[in-house]
Order: structure tokens, then sequence, then C-alpha cells
């Protein structure tokens, strides 16, 4: 079992910059992947960018040259750093890891991004 916690969302205005943080309970070593999905209201969770099994990077082509995925993997973190926000960022932002065939899903942290 692990636990993610996530953290830094808030409210900002367009063009303005978060990072977020997602912190495991411990080790991320043997995850096979590791990332950040988003869910707007009335809208299916969606993949945002993760970290594939082999360790290169996945980004929705939305977000591609603003948000940026990040890990350290001392502080068993993972970050999302988001550039140039737009309104239609605003969303819960999920934190999610697979280990085996397990997966684990943060509680979300809420990002709203005004016009």
């Amino acid at each position: 079992q692990v636990q993610l916690v996530e953290s830094g969302g808030g409210l900002v205005q367009a063009g303005g910059s978060l990072r977020l943080s997602c912190a495991a309970s411990r080790s991320i070593f043997n995850f096979n992947t590791m990332g950040w999905y988003r869910q707007a209201p009335g809208q299916q969770r969606e993949l945002v960018a993760t970290f594939t099994s082999g360790g290169s990077t996945n980004h929705k082509d939305s977000v591609k040259g603003r948000f940026t995925i990040s890990r350290d993997n001392f502080k068993r973190t993972v970050y999302l750093q988001m550039n140039s926000l737009k309104p239609e960022d605003t969303a819960v932002y999920y934190c999610y890891a697979a280990e085996g065939f397990r997966g684990y899903w943060g509680q979300g942290t809420q990002v709203t991004v005004s016009s």
C-alpha cells in the first residue's frame, strides 16, 4: 500500500504558474509509472503527464511546452511545473502511481485559472 499526497494547487490568473507536488509514503523506485491526471467538471479524467516504465516522459499535446513533469526519487516526490496557465487548465489534478498490477490515486488538488 502507498499513500499519495498532492499539494500546490490554488487560484491563479491566466498566464501564471503553479507547481504541484505529489509525495509518496514510501519509495517510488519500483513504480511502473507515476504521473498526473486531471478532471474538469462534467469531463472524464484525462492524462496530463507521466513517467513511463522506461523512465521517459509523456505529456498531453495541449500542455506540451507549458507543463513539465519531474521527479525526485530521494524525496519520493513527483512534480508538475505548470506555466502559461489557461482557463481550460482548470480542474482537479490527481497524482497516480502503478506498481505491478496495483494502482494508487491521490486525493486531488484543485487548480483554478481565472481569465
